[in-house]
C-alpha cells in the first residue's frame, strides 16, 4: 500500500503518492531496525536535553521516556508491529509507535530541533561502538588461545615455507605466534579506530546546527561519547568511521590475522598430502556423496569471507567518492554494508578461536616432514663461523646441494670427503649441523624459533592480554 503524504513525516508540502517501487526503494528498515535499541537511547538523551532548555515538561520527559522504553520493550520481545510503507526507516517507525501509546501531542514534541540526518549518524555510532569492544573481546580470546596453544606445542618441530617451498625447520609454536603477532596488531589498529567513532554527532540538526541552544556536551556526556562532533556539517555526512571499519575488518580478513591467510595454512595442512594438522569434527563437514571425506568448511568459508568483506569496504569507498558536502541519501548505503560485516568479522572470530583450540597436532608428520636440504642455510652459517664470507658461503652450500643432487642423497649423508672438495673449510664438526633441533636453537635471537624465543614471544602476548 502507497501511503498518504499527510501520513509522512516529510509529506508536508507533496500533493502525489510515491511511486510503488519507490517505496521499498527508498526504505532501509528491513536492515536498519538492527539499531532500535541505539536509536531509542539517543531519543531519550535527546529528550532530556529538550527538558533543560523547557521545551518539555517534566510530565512530558517523563511520559516521552516512558514510551520509548516501552517501544523498546516491543522490539526486545519480537511484538514491534512494522507498517509498512509508513515505517520508511527506524527512526519513523519508532516515532509512530511512540505516538500510538502516549499520543501524538506529547510525541510530536520529541523531534524538536532535531533531524533524521543526525539521528542515523548517531544511532550508526552508538550501535557500532558496542559491536567493536564485542569484536575486541574476541581478538583477545583468539589471541589467549594462541598463547596457550603455542605454550602447550613448544616442542613440535615442523617446515617453514616461503614461496610456499619448504625453507628452514621452525616451531610450530612460532608459525602460531606469527599469527597471534598480526592479531595483536589488529587489536592495536581496533582501539583506534574505535576512538574516531566514538565522536558525538547529536544535537547538529540536518546541517547548519542547532537552534535552541541544545547542550551538546551534555548529549555526548550522556550518551558515553568521549568527544563532541565539531562541524554540523561534517556530522551528519561524516561516514569516515564505517570506511575505516570495513577497511580495519578487510585487513583482518585478508591476513587472521589475517584470518584467510590463516585459514588457507590450515586447510593445507589438513590434506593428506600434509597432515599435520586434523581440525575437530564440530568444525568440519562431510561429502553428500563420498562417505569418506572430512571437510574444512569452517576455514573455507572464513577464507571466502574474506572476499565479502573487501567487496563491502572497496564498494562503500566508490560511493562516498565525489558526494557533494553534507549529508546525501547516497550514505544510506553506509548501514547494511556495515551492519554484515561487523555480524561476518564477529562469526569468523568466533569460528577461527574455536577451530584453533581444538584442532589435533600430529607431531611425527610434522618431523617427519622435515628434510636435510633445510638445512643447506645452516651449512652456509657454519662456514660464517669459520671465517668465510657470507656470500662465499653460499655457493658454497648451493654447491653441497647440488653435490648431493647429483649423488642421490641428502646434504646429511655426504661424506667428509665430498665436502672437503667443495671446500676445504669442512671438518668433521659439520655434522653436529645436520640435526633439527639444533637448528631451531640456533635461531635465539629475539622474534626467533629457538625455545627461548618462542618462550619470549608468549610472555609478551600474556603481558599484552593481562594490560589490555
Amino acid at each position: 500500500m502507497v501511503p498518504n503524504p499527510s501520513t509522512l513525516l516529510w509529506g508536508g508540502r507533496f500533493t502525489e503518492n510515491m511511486n510503488d517501487l519507490m517505496v521499498t526503494f527508498n526504505e532501509s528498515l528491513p536492515f536498519d531496525m538492527a539499531l532500535h535499541e541505539a536509536d531509542v537511547r539517543g531519543s531519550i538523551t535527546f529528550a532530556k536535553a529538550l527538558r533543560q532548555l523547557d521545551l518539555l515538561t517534566d510530565e512530558e520527559l517523563s511520559e516521552i521516556t516512558r514510551g520509548l522504553e516501552a517501544v523498546e520493550k516491543e522490539w526486545v520481545d519480537g511484538k514491534f508491529v512494522i507498517h509498512p510503507a509508513v515505517d520508511e526507516d527506524i527512526h519513523t517507525a519508532n516515532e509512530r509507535r511512540l505516538a500510538e501509546l502516549i499520543g501524538p501531542a506529547i510525541a510530536g514534541k520529541l523531534h524538536t530541533g532535531r533531524s533524521r540526518n543526525e539521528q542515523i549518524a548517531t544511532d550508526l555510532r552508538l550501535w557500532v561502538r558496542t559491536q567493536l569492544d564485542d569484536i575486541s573481546e574476541q581478538l583477545r580470546t583468539a589471541l589467549a588461545v594462541c598463547a596457550a596453544r603455542a605454550k602447550a606445542e613448544i616442542d613440535v618441530l615442523m617446515p617453514g615455507y616461503t614461496h610456499f617451498q619448504r625453507a628452514q625447520p621452525v616451531r610450530f609454536s612460532h608459525w602460531l605466534l606469527s599469527h597471534a603477532t598480526y592479531l595483536m596488531g589488529d587489536v592495536q589498529r581496533l582501539h583506534g579506530v574505535r576512538e574516531r567513532t566514538n565522536c558525538c554527532p547529536l544535537g547538529v540538526g540536518a546541517l547548519a546546527g542547532n537552534p535552541f541552544g541544545i547542550d551538546r556536551t551534555f548529549l555526548t556526556r550522556d550518551l558515553g561519547f568521549s568527544s563532541v562532533h565539531p562541524n554540523s556539517l561534517a556530522a551528519v555526512a561524516d561516514r569516515d568511521f564505517v570506511a575505516e571499519i570495513l577497511q580495519w575488518s578487510s585487513l583482518l580478513m585478508v591476513h587472521l590475522s589475517h584470518l584467510s591467510r590463516l585459514s588457507e595454512d590450515l586447510i593445507i595442512y589438513s590434506t593428506a598430502e600434509f597432515g599435520f594438522i586434523r581440525v575437530a569434527d564440530e568444525y568440519s563437514t562431510g561429502g553428500s556423496l563420498m562417505p569418506q571425506k572430512k571437510n574444512p568448511d569452517s576455514l573455507e568459508l572464513i577464507r571466502g569471507k574474506a572476499g565479502r568483506v573487501m567487496g563491502q569496504a572497496s564498494g562503500f569507498l566508490s560511493t562516498l567518492k565525489s558526494l557533494p558536502t553534507a549529508y546525501n541519501k547516497d550514505i544510506q548505503e553506509s548501514v547494511e554494508p556495515l551492519l554484515d560485516c561487523v555480524k561476518t568479522v564477529s562469526r569468523c572470530l568466533r569460528i577461527a578461536a574455536g577451530v584453533l583450540s581444538t584442532l589435533q597436532i600430529n607431531s611425527k608428520k610434522m618431523k617427519a616432514a622435515l628434510t636435510a636440504d633445510m638445512l643447506a642455510t645452516d651449512v652456509a652459517d657454519y662456514l660464517v663461523v669459520k671465517g668465510v664470507p657470507f656470500r662465499q658461503t653460499h655457493h658454497i652450500a648451493g654447491a653441497v646441494v647440488r653435490k648431493a643432487e647429483e649423488k642421490g642423497v641428502s646434504i646429511a649423508e655426504l661424506e667428509l670427503p665430498d665436502l672437503k672438495q667443495i671446500s676445504p673449510q669442512f671438518e668433521a664438526d659439520i655434522a653436529d649441523v645436520f640435526d633439527f633441533e639444533r637448528s631451531v636453537e640456533r635461531r635465539a635471537a629475539q622474534g626467533g624459533t629457538s625455545r627461548s624465543s618462542v618462550l619470549s614471544q608468549i610472555s609478551a602476548i600474556e603481558a599484552y592480554l593481562a594490560g589490555i
